[in-house]
């Protein structure tokens, strides 16, 4: 559940960061750092294109707000708010889940369009707030890792994809940081067919990662922790206090079966979970051609 305060939009901020390559976009809590690889003119036109979705998008958002904080499916209109409850709509059979699920995926998810749309590029991608949407031509790679996101250091380990992986997507969630969970992983990587989808399915796994009424964890109403947030009353976790391995090793597999089954029924491709010093990792197959290095 990534939080999403309901204070009005700030203006667009448009920076470079220091290696004068990668493009940072800041309205409100939408926070996009872009780099795109093609040729330089493709490039520049890729970047006006990012620019230009990105000024007013919050405001489309807002306007359905009401609805996009009720249970999926809903009948929305703005292109942001389609791909969210799009991408939550798969995981509703078995879960009670908002579209709000999948607002900084579907973000990142739609500015990448908005890209390749205006110009032909070997290789993008769209980091917002850590949840990332990419795209591959034939014969690219992508490889990150939680240490070269300066800003956003909740991805769990090295994610390598390659061009002809099914995953375009990758989302992080987790108890930790600027997000809220139910659960108690540290964090929770999924990678999926798109950005989108992988946030949705993070907070699912991540809120299945838990050791119900364990006495050390402590959990509030998220209106707590922020005020304005659409959580509202729903109790998420302020903290987790000593556990032993064998506690860490039951509430990971708690979330792996999670993430397996979403992995057998072909929603994501693959996930890595961790609770304090124990990891689990989980692939739709042993030959996919993405990988985690945890």
């Amino acid at each position: 559940m990534s939080g999403f305060e309901t204070s009005r939009p700030k203006r667009l901020r448009i920076a470079w960061l220091p290696d004068g390559k990668r493009l940072r976009l800041q309205d409100g809590p939408v926070d996009l750092v872009i780099q795109g690889f093609g040729r330089p003119g493709d490039i520049g036109r890729a970047y006006d294109a990012a620019i230009a979705r990105t000024r007013g998008l919050l405001d489309e958002l807002y306007s359905e707000l009401e609805f996009l904080c009720l249970p999926a499916p809903q009948s929305l209109e703005g292109r942001v708010a389609q791909r969210m409850n799009a991408a939550v709509v798969p995981f509703c059979a078995h879960n009670v889940i908002t579209p709000m699920a999948a607002i900084a995926g579907a973000v990142a998810d739609d500015v990448l369009a908005a890209m390749r749309e205006a110009a032909p590029m070997e290789r993008v991608f769209v980091n917002n707030g850590g949840d990332i949407a990419l795209c591959l031509a034939p014969g690219q790679t992508f490889t990150v890792s939680g240490g070269e996101l300066a800003h956003w250091p909740m991805l769990l380990g090295t994610v390598h994809i390659r061009a002809d992986s099914e995953t375009r997507g990758i989302a992080t969630s987790g108890w930790t940081g600027d997000r809220f969970s139910r659960g108690i992983a540290d964090e929770v990587t999924v990678t999926a067919a798109n950005a989108a989808i992988a946030d949705a399915a993070a907070t699912i796994i991540a809120n299945a990662v838990d050791l119900p009424g364990h006495p050390a964890i402590q959990r509030v109403p998220a209106s707590a922790l922020r005020a304005e947030d659409e959580g509202g009353e729903w109790m998420v976790t302020a903290q987790v206090g000593p556990l032993s391995a064998a506690e860490q090793l039951l509430a990971l597999e708690a979330g792996a079966q999670v993430a397996r089954t979403l992995c057998q029924d072909g929603l994501i491709c693959g996930a890595a979970l961790r609770v304090k010093g124990e990891v689990a990792v989980v692939h739709a197959d042993q030959d996919r051609a993405e990988h985690f290095l945890v």
